[in-house]
C-alpha cells in the first residue's frame, strides 16, 4: 500500500497541472457561450452588463489558467468572480447551493483559490518560463 501512496505522490504535480488545465478550459468555455454565444446559447449579454463583464473574466481568466501563464493573479480575479457571482446570482434564491444552482460556483471558487496557493503546476507557461 505505501508503495502505491508514493507512486501516485509522484504524480501530485502532474495532477495539479491537468486540474488546472479542465478547470481553465471549461471556465473559457463559459465566456465564449456568453461573449461569441458558443458554443450556442439563449442570448449574449450586453456589453457593459454585470454578465457581459463576468464573461470577459471568464473568457480571459480562462485562457490563462488553461495555459498556466500568469496563474495566480488569474485564479485570484476568476475565485473572486465566481464567489461574488454566487452572492449575487445564486445565494438569492435558495440558501441550498442545490437548489439555486451555485454548486458550480462554489467549486470554481475553491478550486482557483487553490491555484492562487499552489501554483500552476509543472505542464504550465509560468513554469517553463521559470517564474514558479
Amino acid at each position: 500500500m505505501n508503495d502505491l501512496v508514493l507512486k501516485l505522490n509522484g504524480w501530485r504535480p502532474q495532477a495539479l497541472s491537468l486540474l488546472r488545465i479542465m478547470s481553465g478550459l471549461v471556465f473559457l468555455a463559459h465566456g465564449t457561450g456568453k461573449l461569441l454565444g458558443f458554443p450556442a446559447m439563449e442570448r449574449v449579454p450586453a456589453m457593459g452588463s454585470m454578465s457581459w463583464f463576468a464573461g470577459v473574466i471568464e473568457l480571459v481568466a480562462g485562457a490563462l489558467i488553461a495555459v498556466g501563464f500568469l496563474t495566480r493573479p488569474a485564479a485570484f480575479l476568476a475565485s473572486g468572480t465566481m464567489a461574488f457571482a454566487y452572492f449575487i446570482a445564486h445565494a438569492p434564491r435558495s440558501v441550498y447551493p442545490l437548489l439555486n444552482g451555485g454548486d458550480a460556483a462554489i467549486l470554481y471558487c475553491f478550486v482557483f483559490l487553490y491555484f492562487v496557493f499552489a501554483g500552476p503546476g509543472p505542464w504550465s507557461v509560468d513554469a517553463a518560463r521559470g517564474k514558479e
